[in-house]
């Protein structure tokens, strides 16, 4: 789900085409489980395969390329904390 201009855009990222707007997130909640409903009783009327919902796994690990600034000053910043550089953008990314 997605804040737009006018409300909320909810989809299910498994299923091409099952998307609903919405003014309100309970609305998009709603309106998206009857959409939902609604392409799996075509599918299954079709004989169309319903797909299985991605269950992605995550490492915790990625890599972020910054200004030599930017990582010379949150090395300083973690230093005077007492912590590790990862420990503290790990930190201040959770803020």
């Amino acid at each position: 789900m997605r804040k737009t201009e006018s409300g909320y855009w909810a989809n299910i990222k498994e299923i091409d085409g099952c998307h609903t707007p919405a003014a309100t997130i309970e609305e998009a909640y709603k309106d998206l489980e009857m959409v939902l409903k609604d392409h799996i009783e075509i599918r299954l009327e079709n004989g169309d395969p319903i797909p299985e919902p991605v269950d992605q796994d995550y490492s915790g690990k990625f890599n972020v390329r910054v200004p030599k600034t930017l990582h010379k000053q949150l090395a300083l910043d973690a230093e005077a904390e007492g912590v590790s550089l990862n420990q503290y953008v790990v930190y201040k990314l959770s803020r």
